[in-house]
C-alpha cells in the first residue's frame, strides 16, 4: 500500500481556523519547487496554478487547510476557559489531550470539568457544557506567568494510528480536511513529474476558515472565476453495527463519496454522472451519499462570479470533528486515483450545454 507519510505529517501540524500558518507552511515545504508557483491571495488561501492549453477554460479543485479547535477566552486560578472554534460535539471534548499555541510555542494540557462526585444528578444526567469546561494546563504557584493567553488558539493532540487488518484504517485528528489537502500536493506532483498539460487551465487551491463558514473559496473563486469546481471533503457516516441502510450515509472501505444535495449546495447532475462514468471506466470504487446533511466549501463557489458547476468528493469518515476521526486508507486513494483520472478526461466543453 501507498506510503502515508504525507497525510500523516498534515494531520498532525497545528492549523485551527483563521491560524493555518504552520499548515501552510507544510504544504509549501511538501510542493517543494511548484511552490515558487504558488500565490497567496489576500483571504490567505494558498492557489497553485497549471497552465493548460487553453487559458479561456478553468477548473478549481480545493481542500481547506483549517481544523476545529480551540480559543482561550479567560483565565481563572490557572485554568483557560475555552470557546470551541468550529463545529464539536461537547460530549467528545471532557479528559482530551490539547495543544494551545503561545508566543510561538506549544503548550500541552488536558479539557477538564466539575469532578463527578461534585455534580449534581441533573449535571451527572446531561453533557457537560463547554462553558464548565477548562484546559488543565499544569499547577501554577501565584504570581508565576502562566504560558497562555486570550484568544490563544488550540486543537487537539492527537497521534496519527494505524490499526485494523493490515493497517487498513487510519485514527488522527484533522482529517477533515487534511485528506485533501495531502491529495491535492499528490495530484500537483504528478502533474508536474508527468508533465501533463490538461486542455485548461487548473487551480489547485488550499482555502482558509472553511470550518467556521467564512471561507475562503468565496474569494478564490471569485477570482479565478472557474467553469467547474471539484471540492474534496469528508463526510461523516454511521456505518456501525444496528444503524438502518438508509441512514449509514455511506461505507468505509468502499471509495470515495459523491454529494447529490447539502444543505449549502445541490451538485452539478452531469459531473455526478461523469464522476461515476469515470470510477467505472478506471475501475476505482466511488459511492453516492445517501443523506442530505452539512455543507462544505462549494456551497460558497458554486455562487461565485457567473455561476459555477460544482461536484463534492468526500471521504467517508467514522466520529469527525473530534481527535479520534477515523477513515479507511483504501478511500484516500480512490479519492486521490479518481481525481487524477476525472482531471485527464475532462472536456469542459461537454459540459457547456445541457
Amino acid at each position: 500500500m501507498d506510503n502515508l507519510d504525507l497525510l500523516k505529517e498534515l494531520c498532525e501540524t497545528f492549523g485551527p481556523s483563521g491560524w493555518e500558518d504552520p499548515v501552510k507552511e507544510k504544504i509549501l515545504e511538501e510542493l517543494g519547487p511548484l511552490s515558487r508557483l504558488v500565490r497567496e491571495d489576500r483571504a490567505g488561501n494558498l492557489i497553485l496554478t497549471v497552465s493548460g492549453t487553453d487559458h479561456s477554460r478553468k477548473v478549481m479543485v480545493s481542500a481547506h487547510m483549517d481544523e476545529v479547535g480551540f480559543m482561550v477566552s479567560g483565565i481563572e486560578d490557572g485554568y483557560l476557559k475555552f470557546r470551541t472554534v468550529g463545529g464539536i460535539d461537547p460530549r467528545v471534548l471532557c479528559g482530551r489531550r490539547v495543544q494551545i499555541l503561545h508566543d510561538g510555542r506549544y503548550v500541552n494540557g488536558v479539557i477538564g470539568s466539575k469532578a463527578v462526585h461534585h455534580q449534581t444528578e441533573e449535571e451527572r444526567s446531561q453533557a457537560t457544557k463547554v462553558k464548565d469546561m477548562y484546559i488543565d494546563i499544569g499547577s501554577f504557584e501565584e504570581g508565576e506567568d502562566i504560558p497562555a493567553a486570550m484568544c490563544d488558539y488550540g486543537t487537539f493532540l492527537s497521534e496519527f494510528v494505524r490499526f485494523g487488518e493490515e493497517d487498513r484504517m487510519i485514527k488522527a485528528k484533522a482529517i477533515d480536511d487534511r485528506l485533501g489537502c495531502a491529495i491535492l500536493i499528490e495530484l500537483a506532483r504528478e502533474l508536474a513529474k508527468n508533465h501533463t498539460m490538461l486542455p485548461y487551465d487548473l487551480y489547485i487551491c488550499f482555502t482558509r476558515c472553511e470550518e467556521i463558514g467564512y471561507s475562503g473559496a468565496t474569494v478564490a473563486a471569485s477570482v479565478i472565476q472557474p467553469d467547474i469546481a471539484v471540492v474534496l471533503e469528508s463526510t461523516a457516516v454511521g456505518d456501525l453495527a444496528g444503524t438502518e441502510d438508509h441512514a449509514r450515509v455511506a461505507e468505509t472501505g468502499a471509495g470515495g463519496v459523491l454529494s447529490l444535495v447539502d444543505r449549502s449546495t445541490i451538485y452539478d447532475e452531469d459531473l455526478i454522472r461523469f464522476a461515476l462514468a469515470t470510477g467505472e471506466k478506471h475501475g476505482i470504487p466511488v459511492q453516492v451519499k445517501k443523506w442530505v446533511s452539512g455543507g462544505n466549501d462549494a456551497g460558497h463557489i458554486h455562487k461565485s462570479g457567473r455561476g459555477v458547476r460544482c461536484l463534492a468528493l468526500s471521504a467517508p469518515a467514522r466520529y469527525l470533528h473530534s481527535p479520534s476521526t477515523v477513515i479507511c486508507a483504501q478511500d484516500y486513494f480512490c479519492m486521490r486515483d479518481l481525481l487524477s483520472h476525472m482531471l485527464q478526461d475532462l472536456q469542459i466543453s461537454d459540459f457547456e450545454t445541457r
